[in-house]
This record gives C-alpha cells, structure tokens and sequence, in this order.
C-alpha cells in the first residue's frame, strides 16, 4: 500500500528564500517525549513498606481505580511510570524546584473511550503552560514484571 501526502515546500536557512515556516503562516511545534520502565515488584514494596506513599504520590481516583483492579499493584506500577515519563517530558527531573507535590499534580485519567489520559494541575500545569503544550498523549502498558508508560507533548515552538 502507498501513502502520498503533499507537504508544502518551505525553503530554510542558506536556501533561496530563507523562508522559515513561521513566515508561511505554519506553526513552528516541538514534540516532547518521556518514556519510563517501572518493575511492578518495587512498587509493592515501597507501598507495603511506606503506607503513605499511595497517599502521596496518587490522587484519589487513581487509587480508587487502581484498588479496584484484581492485582492494584499493575495499575499503581503503569500510573507511577506514567508520572516520571510525564516529568521527562516536560524536561525537568525530579529534583526541579517545585516537584514536591508534582506527582499528585499528573492525574492519569480514564477518558470516555477508556484510553488514559492527563490532567496536569499547579506547578506542572503552569510549567507545560510556559512551554506552549496544548496536546498530550498517554500509553500504559504491563507485562509480567513490569509497566512502561509513554508521554507525549505537542508543544508550539517560542516565537510561534
């Protein structure tokens, strides 16, 4: 099977022209990317072993949910990743200033179709605002051992 898509030819730096997409009337954007492997096994420790982590880290629907599943360790694991690939994304790791309460600040959601998605409130809100972000995707997946979360950013480019 063959796609064929017309992308508009835009001429850049050193190129007859020098026309950067900006002046084409085309939004400059940045995708930002976080990725996270989480060991399942880990995560049940550290809730065995510290019973307030789930209180500090999950907010109250997403202990709900994850408390309602048969095995709550899996979806606390794929949420915990989804998280730190959340704060990669966004480029700053977890000593920044302001993370403290940052990970109740990422809510992993259900949306209506059942696919996770984000909700980002206070100090990671106002940062994904200073960096233009006004789209996000989610993916959590388990396996075994483990859960891997994927975040996605799309992010207009300064100046755009």
């Amino acid at each position: 099977m063959s796609v064929h898509c017309e992308i508009p030819e835009l001429t850049g730096p050193g190129t007859e022209g020098d026309v950067s997409a900006r002046e084409n009337g085309i939004p400059e954007i940045r995708i930002l990317q976080g990725i996270d492997l989480v060991v399942v096994a880990k995560i049940r420790k550290m809730m065995a072993d510290h019973p307030r982590f789930a209180e500090e880290v999950f907010t109250p629907g997403e202990r709900e949910y994850c408390r309602s599943m048969a095995d709550p360790s899996v979806h606390f694991a794929g949420r915990f990743a989804a998280k730190e690939a959340c704060v990669k994304a966004l480029g700053t790791g977890l000593a920044a200033g302001g993370i403290d309460s940052a990970f109740v600040e990422i809510e992993v959601v259900r949306g209506t179709s059942g696919k996770p998605e984000l909700l980002l409130s206070g100090w990671t809100a106002k940062l994904a605002d200073r960096k233009k972000i006004y789209q996000n995707t989610v993916s959590i997946s388990h396996s075994g051992d483990f859960a891997v979360a994927s975040v996605i950013f799309a992010s207009l480019h300064p100046g755009s």
